[in-house]
């Protein structure tokens, strides 16, 4: 951000407009996309956008204005048409307030060791294609398309309170999409590994045998078969932990949706709502996941416990859901980019570990399913009932302790709250993931999320077919 664009200018302009409050975000964004499809480069682009959002609190009511023209003009502008916006509201808006917790100053960026940016675009679309190559060995694989993603996203929040908080994210990463044959059936099979990192963890990664051995999962994958549809105990892995953790707890756990009377955890603080062996967790600074140490509101985005040992302990809160609401800010306010309005989202949601050894908690299931993530197809949830459905990735059937049999993904279908009752061992392996390919979807902004978790146990899960 170029020192021309005056944060503190947009704040002086609100206060002498009469606001009560303004704050103001700053955003500079960077992204490049390449993606080989079936041998061909078919997408090469870079993408940069600019620009503040304001928001203005006046007698009570908010008004919010953005803008991509940074000159001093339109800056004065934009804080000009928020606080029209607002006194426009005052026969008809909800009034506003906001949390007022300590004042934070800081500037913070995620490592990196090499900038991604300096790298040749020829040298990564020469990574991909090679990886195509390597991937098209292998037979009965059909369609490859192999996806490189890189972001640069820049924040800056001031108020009329004294914050002025800085931090950078740089994210990057490859995929691949397989659709693989055998003898006659067909499978898709999505996955990516992505970090909050430079250029370093693509040097370091072996994406050659990474192709190889996901293209011959989804080709055995694609003979493999369904299994039974029925009630099974289940061990499930760290990447399918995060998803149903993050989808159906997670927004859930999200104060506005609770505030609008759409939670099933609404009224529950302090009750038990799972096993006592587990404790879920959203964290902006976990190791794997996405970096968000502050939210869009510049509150520090610290470990919150949503439950801790099986109790509800917490709701994630902006600073105005936690002034409704009578609780504390959580760093949860979150926007997609500057011309969006704040919503309450989760940033890394995951379960602390347990004790158990994971293979351990297999050998004791005796029968059962491993249910794995990788190649998950996602489902749909309800957070009012806490209902979910999910589709997981080719998993394996259990017997005397052992993953035996491979099968395609199966359908997981439960009430979020009976299957953290029901969970009866948690291992000791915590992985959280995240990705540069898309994200968590809410109100038609997608933000940046991660998840995970350790492996867990879960006796009496309804399974479908998949």
């Amino acid at each position: 951000m170029g020192e021309a664009v005056d944060l503190e200018l947009a704040v002086r302009t609100g206060l002498a407009l009469g606001a009560d409050f303004i704050d103001v975000r700053y955003q500079e964004y960077y992204h490049e996309s390449l993606s080989v499809d079936n041998g061909v480069l078919r997408e090469l682009t870079t993408t940069r956008a600019t620009g503040i959002g304001v928001r203005v609190i006046v007698n009570g009511l908010m008004g919010y204005a953005t803008t991509n023209d940074l000159s001093p003009g339109s800056v004065k502008r934009t804080v000009e048409v928020a606080v029209k916006l607002a006194r426009a509201l005052r026969s008809s808006g909800m009034p506003q307030d906001i949390y007022e917790r300590p004042v934070q100053r800081d500037r913070v960026a995620s490592h990196y060791v090499e900038n991604p940016e300096d790298v040749d675009l020829s040298e990564k679309a020469g990574l991909l294609l090679d990886m195509y190559k390597a991937g098209r060995n292998i037979p009965g694989v059909s369609s490859l398309t192999i996806p490189f993603g890189y972001e640069r996203d820049r924040r800056v929040y001031a108020s009329s309170r004294g914050d002025y908080v800085d931090y950078t994210r740089r994210m990057i990463g490859i995929g691949v999409r397989i659709v693989a044959s055998s003898g006659g059936s067909h499978e898709m099979l999505w996955t990516s590994e992505s970090r909050v990192a430079g250029w370093e963890f693509i040097e370091s990664f072996n994406w050659l045998d990474y192709v190889v051995e996901n293209s011959r999962l989804a080709v055995e994958a694609a003979g493999a078969p369904h299994v039974k549809p029925g009630r099974y105990d289940v061990v499930l892995d760290n990447e399918i932990v995060g998803l149903m953790l993050h989808e159906a707890f997670g927004h859930a756990s999200e104060a506005d949706i609770v505030e609008a009377g759409g939670s099933v955890l609404g009224g529950r603080i302090g009750s038990e709502v799972a096993s006592p062996l587990v404790s879920i967790v959203d964290d902006g600074r976990i190791e794997g996941g996405v970096y968000v140490p502050y939210d869009d509101e510049g509150t520090p985005k610290l470990k919150t416990y949503t439950v801790r040992k099986g109790v509800l302990s917490s709701f994630l809160h902006s600073l105005t859901t936690a002034r409704r609401l009578g609780a504390q800010p959580t760093g949860n306010a979150r926007i997609m980019s500057f011309r969006n309005t704040i919503l309450v989202r989760q940033t890394n949601t995951y379960m602390e570990p347990g004790d158990w050894d994971p293979v351990e908690m297999i050998r004791d299931m005796k029968r059962g399913l491993y249910v794995k993530g990788k190649g998950a197809m996602g489902g749909e949830v309800n957070p009012l009932t806490g209902a979910f459905t999910f589709t997981s990735g080719p998993s394996y059937i259990v017997e005397n302790g052992e993953p035996v049999r491979l099968v395609r993904g199966v359908m997981l279908s439960g009430i979020i709250l009976e299957t953290l009752r029901n969970v009866d061992a948690v291992g000791r392996d915590l992985v959280v993931r995240t990705s540069v390919f898309g994200g968590c979807g809410k109100s038609g902004q997608t933000v940046r999320v991660g998840d995970g978790g350790p492996h867990v146990r879960v006796r009496g899960f309804t399974i479908g077919g998949g």
